[in-house]
């Protein structure tokens, strides 16, 4: 399988590799095998995987989140992929690309065996319309606008060769026109492009949608048919012909049913249940593993997003007493075991040796202070206002497992005179709001590339972009004059040198209170896959998983039997340190 990375090119080998005409893949380059593919790896068989609350909708480029992302990426493809190891850029759809010497002509040839579902072969006229229908203002592909709008619509050269021509040197360009998912046109121009959602019959990837029971689960197969099945590098990848991925509306019934064993993988995101929940017979006697893996996966950010569009939350003396509000050593203590790190920077991994930014610490008296400067004073009724207008704030929530911080969050801002409503919504309307950017404050999680880019979150122009990453409505002049400055830098360090500039900008204003982070990805799952010793992919999360592992059917009958007869199954580490097990592993990229 060609995975989609969205991270953005840089060569681990040299910064310096796109100084003159760049042909990728080099002459001498050959397909093989993944680095983190396993020798004992078995084809076949089936995973079952908790996914999400269901979406509103698959179609990853009108729903950005990681479930669809996910699920999109496994049934269309990109004109070129990464090495998950190297990270340098490799053949996907396109053959071959030939990058200009001013970095501004991408000349890309489709592979003549690329072919769609139906049979009809992968054309130059699908990367153009592609492009056009992202492009288009009537569509809701906010996000995806961002690095396209560098680029002038792309020119056909011949059926299978197609040039996009960048405006404004970049160093991502190339990612961004080579990394776009290409759909077959002639399916899709017949279409109601904001209305495709959950039905893809013209597919090119190496899996396929082959039942949809919304909203609890959607089952995607392997392709028999597949293009590129006799690419080496799918050798030990993929292995799975069926994944089944099932849908909750909360964590913890997901959690129950998994217990069940309704379902196969359950990934952690809550320090209570590792710590808490994670024992009893299933797990002594290893029917049920629980490992934590620390691997390169690039770790993002969350937090209490604050919609500076609305008058409340416009003054940073607001947005800083807020935050003063947030007892996170409280939550860490006595909700989470203490088991992660408090965040003090939106690319927490820019800092392995310690994050310079101050936390804002809990303090009642410093809130008040500031709310007093910032005109808030309390009123007969013993509650904050402003001009007549009580501090009120809304705040919209997806999930029940928020309340249990909400209400201490909720407890601190009483003592101040502001209100708290929570609005929960499931998935689809909490989207629709985001989309809107209808909410006062709600818990937002960001996923991180290797790679920093912060234009689409953090450059005022793109804060009124309809469904768009800048969900906060954050704008700096200062910030956006460091985005365009670091657009034609092609070296790592001086481009993230430049992020770390733009994060203590950020971290004094304040857009998000900060919460916690982990660099563990947590895993449980039952003891019946074969897995590399390493678990994961250097950079990857537990989507790795339905990847790298295989079912194998000897193991499942052992835990089957073992079950039944209340036997002990061999354990598995508890903790793997990627880069102590796995052989070749390179430094990653700061």
């Amino acid at each position: 399988m060609k995975y989609i990375f969205l991270i953005s090119l840089v060569f681990v080998t040299s910064h310096s590799l796109l100084a003159e005409v760049l042909h990728i893949p080099p002459d001498d380059w050959e397909p093989e095998p993944s680095a983190f593919a396993s020798e004992w790896f078995e084809p076949g068989g089936s995973m079952r995987v908790f996914a999400s609350q269901y979406p509103k909708s698959f179609n990853y480029l009108l729903d950005g989140n990681v479930f669809s992302s996910k699920l999109f990426g496994y049934q269309f493809e990109s004109l070129i992929t990464r090495n998950g190891l190297s990270l340098e850029p490799e053949p996907g759809l396109a053959s071959t690309v030939l990058v200009s010497d001013d970095k501004k002509t991408f000349t890309f040839t489709i592979d003549s065996k690329a072919a769609w579902s139906d049979g009809k072969p992968v054309s130059a006229e699908d990367v153009i319309w592609t492009y056009n229908a992202i492009m288009d203002p009537k569509n809701l592909t906010g996000p995806h606008k961002v690095g396209l709008g560098r680029f002038l619509s792309p020119v056909k050269v011949d059926d299978q060769t197609v040039t996009f021509t960048a405006e404004v040197v970049h160093w991502n360009n190339l990612w961004v026109a080579g990394g776009m998912l290409v759909l077959p046109s002639h399916w899709w121009k017949d279409q109601d492009f904001n209305k495709v959602n959950f039905e893809f019959p013209v597919t090119s990837g190496p899996y396929r949608i082959t039942s949809l029971n919304e909203p609890n689960s959607v089952t995607l197969e392997k392709r028999e048919d597949y293009w590129s099945v006799d690419d080496p590098r799918g050798e030990g990848v993929s292995n799975f012909d069926k994944i089944e991925f099932l849908f909750y509306p909360e964590r913890d019934l997901a959690f129950d049913n998994f217990r069940a064993g309704n379902f196969d993988v359950f990934a952690v995101y809550t320090a209570r249940r590792w710590a808490s929940e994670t024992s009893g017979e299933a797990f002594q006697n290893n029917w049920m593993i629980k490992q934590g893996v620390r691997n390169s996966n690039p770790v993002g950010f969350q937090g209490f997003a604050m919609n500076l569009r609305r008058d409340n939350f416009k003054d940073v003396r607001v947005r800083k007493a807020l935050a003063h509000l947030l007892n996170r050593k409280r939550m860490n203590a006595t909700l989470m075991f203490n088991q992660y790190e408090l965040t003090a920077s939106y690319f927490p991994d820019l800092y392995p040796g310690g994050n310079p930014n101050p936390l804002i610490e809990f303090n009642v008296e410093a809130s008040r202070r500031l709310l007093e400067e910032a005109g808030w004073n309390i009123n007969e009724e013993g509650n904050l206002s402003k001009d007549g207008e009580e501090f009120v704030i809304n705040f919209l929530s997806r999930s029940a497992t928020a309340d249990r911080f909400l209400l201490i969050f909720r407890e601190a801002l009483e003592q101040v005179g502001i209100q708290l409503t929570i609005d929960r919504k499931d998935w689809s309307a909490w989207a629709k709001d985001m989309d809107e950017y209808n909410f006062d404050m709600t818990w937002a999680a960001w996923g991180a590339g290797v790679f920093k880019d912060p234009e689409s979150m953090w450059h005022s122009k793109h804060k009124d972009t309809p469904s768009g990453n800048n969900i906060t409505g954050f704008s700096s002049s200062v910030v956006d004059a460091k985005i365009e400055s670091i657009k034609g830098e092609f070296d790592v360090e001086k481009r993230h040198k430049v992020v770390k500039e733009i994060d203590a900008i950020l971290a004094e204003e304040v857009p998000y209170i900060l919460l916690w982070h982990t660099d563990v990805v947590r895993l449980l799952y039952w003891n019946k896959f074969g897995t590399p010793d390493h678990v994961l992919t250097k950079y990857g999360n537990e989507s790795s998983s339905e990847g790298l592992w295989w079912a194998d059917p000897a193991m499942e009958a052992d835990l089957s039997a073992a079950r039944e007869s209340g036997a002990k199954l061999p354990g598995k580490p508890s903790v793997v340190e990627f880069d102590k097990v796995f052989e070749g592993s390179i430094e990653p990229l700061r």
